[in-house]
C-alpha cells in the first residue's frame, strides 16, 4: 500500500493500523504479527484482543491443529496468555489432553499391552497417561497464573476433555501420585481459581465442565461481592461425588439467568432458592443426569414436582435441556416431573434401553415445549422401540410435539416408513432430521408394491416431506459425540440463546 511522496505503510498512525488489523480473525493476527516489530506492537494492543477462544489439544495424537503432542501446544498457550491473560474480556478454553481411546490401568497382561502410535512407535498406556495427566496440570496452571489479576474479565469458559481418563480411574486422587508434584500442582489450581474469582469485578459468565480438579465446593465462596452481582450464567459440571455450589452461596446469586450443574445436585432447597420472588427469574436450567453416579448421589435427594412447580410460578419462561448418560428408563420416569418446561432431551446409552413407555410420557408431556430430542445408543444391535412396524412411538412423538425441530436416531430401529410419516408430520418445521443410515429398517411387506431402489424411495419421499434435499447419516461418528463435549456446546448454545 503506498502512500503519496513514496512513503509506505509504515508511516501510517498506530491507531490507523489497530483499526485495520481488527478485522483479521486471531490466526491471521498471529500470523501478521511475524511481519515486523511495528506490526507486532500494535497487533498485541488490548483492543484487538477482548475475546479469546482456544482448543489446545493433547496426548500423542494431536494439537490443536491435528499435529503435536500437548506437550508441544503448552508454549504457544503461555506465549498467548502471557500476552493477552491479564486483559481479556471473554476467555474460552478447551483442553484436550488424550486424543482418542487409551486401555485401561490395571494388572491383566493384555489390557497394558504396548499401543501403536503414529508413525509406528510403540509407547505404554500407563506412560502416556501420566505425560497426558502432566500436560493437562502444567496448562492450566498457566492459564489461572495469567488472568488470576484481570478485573476486567466478563466472561470464562472451561471445559476439560478428561472424560476418557475419568472413566478409567486415572483421575482418581489416588492416583494423583503417579505425577511429579501432582498434589502440589492440583492444590496451586485450586487456589490460583479462588484467587481469580476473589479478584473479578464484572464477571458475567462462569463456566467450568469437567475441570479435573479446579472447582471446589468452596470456591464460589471466594466469589466477589461486585461479580456475585452481575453473574448471569453459572456452570459447574464435574464428576466428583459431592456437591459443587451450597445453598448459601447459590443464595447471593440473585441476578442469574441460566444455570448448569448435576442433576442429582438440584436439590429441593437449591430449587426453592431459585423460586424466591426476591430473584431475578431463571430463563435456562441446563442438567445432566449421569446414571453411573446413581449409586452414590440417589434421586430422592432431587427436586419433586411441588419444588419445579413453585420455580415455573416465579420463573414462567423457564426452559430445561437434560442430557442423560446410560440411565435406566425406570430412572427416567422418575426423572420427568409433569411441571418440569422440558424443551431439550439427549438421551444417550451403551448398554441401557429406552423403552416405548418412556417416549409415550415424554410425548404427552411435553407437547407444547419440546424442540429437541436426541436419541442415541452404541450398544449391539438396533431394538425396535415399536409394537409393531405401525406403531411406533417416535412418530406419537413427532406428531403430538408441535414444537420439535431437532430429532436425531441412531442405535435404535427407525422402519423406513415411519420416518416419511415423521417428515410430512412435521414438515419444513422440523429443521434437522438426522437419523443414521444403520437404524433404517425397510419393510419386506412393503417393498414388494414400491418400485424401484427402496433406498432411493425413501430420500425422495422424505425430503419431499421436509421440503428441502434430505440424506441418511452414512457417517455414526458424526452423530455419536463425546457426551460431555456435546453437553458443553449444547448448553452455550442454550444458555445464550435466551
Amino acid at each position: 500500500m503506498a502512500l503519496c511522496g513514496g512513503v509506505g505503510a509504515m508511516a501510517l498512525p498506530s491507531e490507523l493500523i489497530v483499526h485495520i488489523f481488527s478485522f483479521l480473525s486471531d490466526r491471521d493476527k498471529l500470523r501478521a504479527s511475524a511481519v515486523c516489530s511495528r506490526w507486532r506492537e500494535c497487533l498485541f494492543y488490548p483492543a484487538l484482543w477482548t475475546e479469546l477462544k482456544l482448543r489446545i489439544g493433547g496426548g500423542d495424537t494431536g494439537g490443536c491443529n491435528g499435529s503435536g503432542s500437548g506437550s508441544d501446544e503448552t508454549p504457544k498457550l503461555e506465549f498467548l496468555m502471557r500476552k493477552f491473560g491479564s486483559f481479556v474480556r471473554e476467555l474460552q478454553l478447551e483442553l484436550a489432553p488424550v486424543e482418542g481411546n487409551l486401555s485401561p490401568l490395571s494388572n491383566d497382561p493384555s489390557a497394558g499391552r504396548m499401543e501403536q502410535l503414529p508413525g509406528g512407535q510403540e509407547g505404554d498406556p500407563q506412560q502416556r497417561w501420566r505425560d497426558a495427566m502432566s500436560t493437562y496440570l502444567d496448562q492450566v496452571l498457566c492459564v489461572f497464573t495469567t488472568i488470576r489479576n484481570n478485573r476486567n474479565l466478563q466472561k470464562l469458559s472451561l471445559y476439560g476433555d478428561t472424560f476418557i481418563l475419568q472413566q478409567e480411574g486415572l483421575l482418581d486422587s489416588s492416583n494423583l501420585h503417579q505425577i511429579h508434584q501432582g498434589g502440589k500442582k492440583i492444590n496451586e489450581i485450586q487456589q490460583l481459581f479462588m484467587e481469580l474469582l476473589s479478584n473479578s469485578r464484572q464477571l458475567r459468565w462462569l463456566s467450568c465442565s469437567f475441570m479435573l480438579g479446579l472447582v471446589t465446593p468452596c470456591s464460589l465462596a471466594c466469589l466477589s461481592n461486585p461479580s456475585a452481582e452481575t453473574l448471569q450464567h453459572l456452570s459447574l459440571l464435574d464428576h466428583q461425588l459431592g456437591p459443587l455450589i451450597s445453598p448459601s452461596e447459590l443464595d447471593r446469586l440473585s441476578n442469574l439467568h441460566s444455570l448448569a450443574l448435576d442433576f442429582s445436585d438440584f436439590t429441593p432447597e437449591l430449587c426453592g432458592l431459585l423460586a424466591s420472588p426476591r430473584r431475578a427469574p431463571l430463563h435456562r436450567l441446563s442438567l445432566l443426569l449421569n446414571g453411573a453416579a446413581l449409586e452414590f448421589k440417589p434421586l430422592e435427594g432431587t427436586a419433586k414436582e411441588d419444588d419445579w412447580k413453585a420455580l415455573v410460578r416465579v420463573s414462567a419462561n423457564l426452559r430445561v435441556y437434560i442430557m442423560a448418560l446410560e440411565v435406566d428408563s425406570s430412572e427416567l420416569l422418575r426423572v420427568l416431573k409433569p411441571s418440569l418446561p422440558l424443551e431439550r432431551l439427549h438421551l444417550d446409552s451403551y448398554s441401557t434401553l429406552v423403552t416405548d413407555a418412556t417416549l409415550e410420557l415424554i410425548s404427552q408431556q411435553y407437547n407444547k415445549t419440546l424442540t429437541h430430542f436426541l436419541l442415541l445408543r452404541d450398544g449391539p444391535g438396533f431394538p425396535d422401540l415399536s409394537v409393531n412396524r405401525n406403531e411406533d412411538p417416535l412418530v406419537l412423538l413427532a406428531w403430538r410435539c408441535t414444537q420439535l425441530a431437532v430429532l436425531v436416531i441412531h442405535g435404535y430401529t427407525v422402519w423406513s416408513h415411519n420416518l416419511v410419516a415423521i417428515s410430512r408430520l412435521r414438515g419444513s418445521s422440523l429443521r434437522i432430521l438426522t437419523v443414521s443410515e444403520e437404524s433404517i429398517y425397510f419393510d419386506p411387506d412393503q417393498s414388494r408394491y414400491v418400485a424401484g431402489d427402496p433406498v432411493h424411495c425413501l430420500v425422495k419421499d422424505v425430503s419431499l416431506g421436509l421440503g428441502r434435499v434430505w440424506h441418511p447419516c452414512l457417517d455414526s461418528s458424526v452423530v455419536l459425540s463425546e457426551p460431555t463435549q456435546h453437553f458443553h456446546c449444547e448448553l452455550h448454545a442454550f444458555s445464550t440463546g435466551m
